[in-house]
């Protein structure tokens, strides 16, 4: 079966048809960054509307390098949720459609779970069950993972995700948007010793984050220290939220008896997190697996993927034109995967 996979839940368009028996055979992103760096941050309207325009350019581009046509769909996966409402409609309303005109089935998938389920689309891929440090923009989770819908939240964070303490960072040194891989390449050149930044709830006991903290401490040290020490700055916060992913993995998978990390969303394209998470696996002899760089980010590809697989165990049509703005992971039905 040939599943159409569409992206839309924020700023970045994704296209993918993914074949249960060939696998991965197009992916196609259109990243909106540049249209709302003018104005430092997510435009939601702008977003959606961006959407609606890029999608079926995308479709067909994928469909071209795949060497299909929009006949060989034989169904539909779409981000139901989370999101912003509006770019979710826009994914939602072309699935719909897409559906009723092809007379295929068309299934809502959870953003986080295809973030989740990502690492399985590279080689080596993970088996089940594994730890999962799911960061991103919006999220700072640990999960356990024990198949496509079993999932147990192990921890996460009680305030700002990193992706958001990233953001908020580049904006407090005046390196713009898109934060992560401003400040990732502002530490390039800095030194990270140079600065002891807090490592809010490193050792607190419990598998939850915090980074409030260490943007306030981030505040304080800008004001203090000028433009002048603004690479240090950012390798000095680079390095302490590392400290906390990595200390709270090696937690997680203590804790659960595991020696599988899977390390999904955005964030985990960051150098330096996988730089230490690969030396800490090689000292503790646990491995870790990664999705590949180009779909760490939001992408079609993770979504067509979710949906694959919930179609293949039997998981019923919903028609599209549904969304879910705010969607728990742990509201997902589990599936039986061969």
């Amino acid at each position: 079966m040939l599943v159409l996979g569409i992206e839309t839940s924020c700023d970045e368009t994704g296209i993918a048809l993914y074949d249960t028996e060939r696998g991965l055979l197009a992916h196609a992103l259109h990243s909106q960054v540049a249209m709302h760096a003018e104005y430092g941050g997510v435009v939601p309207e702008l977003a959606s509307r961006d959407h609606i325009r890029r999608a079926p350019r995308l479709i067909g581009k994928a469909l071209a390098d795949a060497g299909l046509e929009i006949g060989a769909v034989g169904a539909i996966a779409y981000t139901q949720g989370p999101g912003l409402a509006g770019a979710l409609l826009a994914g939602a309303s072309l699935a719909a459609g897409l559906g009723v005109a092809l007379k295929v089935p068309v299934l809502g998938v959870h953003h986080l779970e295809g973030h989740l389920l990502s690492p399985l689309l590279a080689a080596p891929r993970p088996e089940f069950p594994f730890v999962a440090l799911l960061v991103s923009g919006g999220h700072t989770q640990l999960m356990r993972v024990d198949g496509v819908g079993l999932y147990e939240l192990l921890g996460e964070t009680l305030d700002d995700a990193a992706g958001e303490a990233f953001d908020k960072t580049a904006q407090l040194l005046g390196l713009g948007y898109p934060g992560g891989p401003q400040v990732a390449r502002a530490a390039e050149t800095g030194d990270a010793y140079r600065y002891k930044l807090p490592r809010p709830m490193l050792n607190s006991g419990d598998l939850e984050f915090s980074f409030s903290g260490l943007k306030t401490a981030v505040l304080n040290l800008a004001k203090k220290e000028g433009p002048g020490a603004t690479a240090d700055i950012a390798a000095s916060f680079q390095a302490a939220v590392v400290d906390v992913l990595a200390g709270k993995c090696l937690a997680a998978l203590t804790r659960t008896g595991m020696d599988r990390l899977v390390v999904a969303g955005g964030v985990g394209a960051n150098r330096a997190l996988r730089a230490r998470l690969d030396a800490e696996a090689g000292r503790h002899g646990f491995t870790v697996f990664y999705p590949p760089l180009d779909l760490c980010t939001d992408n079609g590809a993770m979504i067509a993927y979710a949906g694959a697989l919930r179609l293949t165990a039997g998981a019923p049509s919903d028609g599209g034109f549904s969304v879910r703005p705010r969607w728990e992971l742990a509201e997902l039905e589990a599936v039986p995967v061969s």
